[in-house]
């Protein structure tokens, strides 16, 4: 190998890199928003799951951007709006599993600091979350499929005919 190039990461392992370094800056949208809300003196109850709802519908929106731009570019649809909603689903699942992390470790554990809802949604809830969306994004959402549902992202030359 001459000086000057890097290796190159082969599929998967490349998705997981770009997916890794796409999801950590959803994840400071996600945990900035979130304790940026929890330090509004809410009286209600349900406080830490509507901020929770609120930051990860951004860190969402975020994700769909920069894996749509750059972790599984070769595979998105032309169909952007189908994939859109493909994406929010899977991420929802994901985000299911945090936010079940933060319930039960809130409301059933009692774990009710700051830290203890971080540590359960995002440490525990991120990690576990982090799976299932990487799994529902590779294997549907940007699922290898015929090259009629990809969006070309190739450029295209044409000849002229000869006279």
């Amino acid at each position: 190998m001459s000086e000057g190039r890097r290796p190159r990461l082969g599929g998967l392992a490349a998705q997981i890199v770009k997916f890794a370094a796409v999801g950590g800056v959803g994840l400071i949208v996600d945990v900035a928003v979130f304790n940026l809300l929890l330090l509004h003196p809410m009286p209600v109850a349900a406080w830490p799951m509507v901020a929770k709802v609120v930051s990860t519908a951004l860190a969402i929106v975020v994700n769909w951007v920069g894996n749509r731009l750059w972790t599984f570019r070769d595979r998105r649809r032309a169909d952007a709006a189908r994939e859109a909603v493909e994406f929010l689903i899977a991420s929802l699942i994901g985000s299911g599993v945090s936010l079940l992390c933060l319930g039960v470790s809130h409301y059933l554990l009692n774990l009710t600091t700051t830290v203890d809802d971080n540590v359960s949604t995002n440490v525990i809830g991120l990690l576990a979350g982090s799976a299932v969306r990487f799994a529902a994004y590779r294997w549907w959402v940007f699922a290898e499929r015929g090259d009629q549902t990809r969006e070309a992202v190739k450029v295209t030359t044409t000849v002229a005919p000869t006279p």
